[in-house]
């Protein structure tokens, strides 16, 4: 049986430099909190945690993993990665709902769970959706995401040159803007590529309903996370009364909600995040839930390597993964981390079959790129 012998955490961090902006905030920084596990045979498991907000997030983790996540690992057999998951869930998520913090609670556990997934395949030597019984796919599409709110046409310009067939615009910069970026995209795309947008909660229910025209004269295919908040009964209003195709998921924690999503007509995509909802044991089990209900899913993605091999593991374990995201803006920590990153052509990508995360970091780049480092050992 294998136990854990030591964990270093790692704060990875790289200016952005071409302005990516959400409807809420700019993204200053690139930012990964990288949770790395040595264990009893020897070998090293990789696991993310997003951080992308606030600015302060990689500090919290970082105290959340040390005082909260491991010390529940201490003197504990990690061979099976779901038991291990469950038993973290069920003694941090009543803290995390106490907190009002559950997101960085899951987003802590998700660290560690791909973590141990990626021990647990290194050794039986096969990638992690081998050593989860069910490699299913070997390719998948992909949309280019993170388009906007500048030089939209430009930039769609050249998501069709490099091959993408599908591709994502921000939205929730206000009506003009938005619908003028929607028009551009289009334009630049033509009829026949598809058209995807995020408002990333910008719009409350009204706002969503007056956009509604706007997001069919452009042929949005499906909108994600329209309505701020994100309620499920705001959602479902707005399905009532639009009609629109929404696509959810990205920050919600717990199989239970995700159950009611799958569960509801308004919700037709599902987006776990691996680095958030609680790492590839979650994501899995949504991906279940979600083909048993006919819904598909499509993770939300976006940031570092480790995640990115994650999400790769649970497409190709999982036949309810019908599409990736593929963050299009410069990303040092994704590329930048990995020797021979998979990368998309003619809008698909490839799902690595190599052992773990089916992805090889590169150690002198994460010494670069490393803003804080710590160990902790089992006490």
């Amino acid at each position: 049986m294998t136990s854990l012998i030591s964990a270093r955490i790692r704060v990875l961090r790289a200016p952005v430099r071409d302005g990516i902006a959400m409807s809420f905030a700019p993204l200053r920084h690139r930012t990964m909190v990288l949770v790395s596990l040595s264990d009893t045979d020897g070998r090293t498991g990789h696991g993310e945690s997003w951080v992308n907000y606030p600015s302060w997030a990689p500090v919290e983790r970082v105290a959340t993993l040390r005082e909260g996540v491991l010390p529940l690992l201490a003197g504990r057999e990690v061979d099976d990665v779901s038991a291990v998951h469950a038993e973290l869930c069920q003694h941090l998520d009543p803290l995390g709902r106490q907190w009002g913090a559950i997101g960085p609670v899951r987003q802590a556990i998700s660290a560690v769970d791909v973590a141990l997934w990626d021990l647990a395949a290194q050794r039986a030597g096969t990638a992690i959706a081998g050593v989860a019984g069910r490699r299913m796919q070997d390719s998948l599409p992909v949309y280019a995401s993170s388009v906007g709110p500048e030089d939209v046409a430009e930039r769609s310009k050249q998501c069709l040159y490099d091959g993408h067939r599908a591709l994502k615009v921000k939205l929730g910069f206000g009506r003009e803007t938005d619908t003028r970026n929607l028009a551009e995209a289009r334009e630049a795309i033509g009829a026949d590529a598809v058209l995807y947008a995020d408002a990333n909660q910008g719009w409350d229910v009204e706002e969503a309903v007056a956009m509604a025209p706007v997001l069919r004269e452009s042929g949005v295919a499906w909108i994600e996370e329209p309505v701020r908040g994100d309620q499920l009964a705001d959602l479902e209003e707005l399905h009532r009364r639009t009609g629109l195709v929404i696509a959810t998921g990205e920050n919600v924690y717990g199989r239970r909600a995700f159950a009611a999503l799958a569960a509801s007509p308004a919700v037709t995509i599902l987006q776990p995040d691996v680095a958030k909802a609680g790492g590839i044991t979650e994501t899995l089990a949504v991906c279940d839930l979600a083909a048993a209900s006919d819904t598909a899913v499509f993770p939300h993605l976006y940031g570092g390597a480790a995640a990115f091999g994650a999400t790769l593991q649970v497409a190709a374990a999982s036949p309810a993964v019908q599409g990736l995201e593929y963050d299009i803006r410069d990303n040092p920590l994704r590329d930048g981390l990995l020797v021979d990153p998979p990368t998309p052509h003619a809008g698909r990508i490839d799902l690595p079959d190599r052992p773990g995360l089916g992805i090889h970091l590169n150690e002198d780049a994460l010494d670069r790129f490393t803003h804080d480092d710590q160990t902790w050992e089992p006490s």
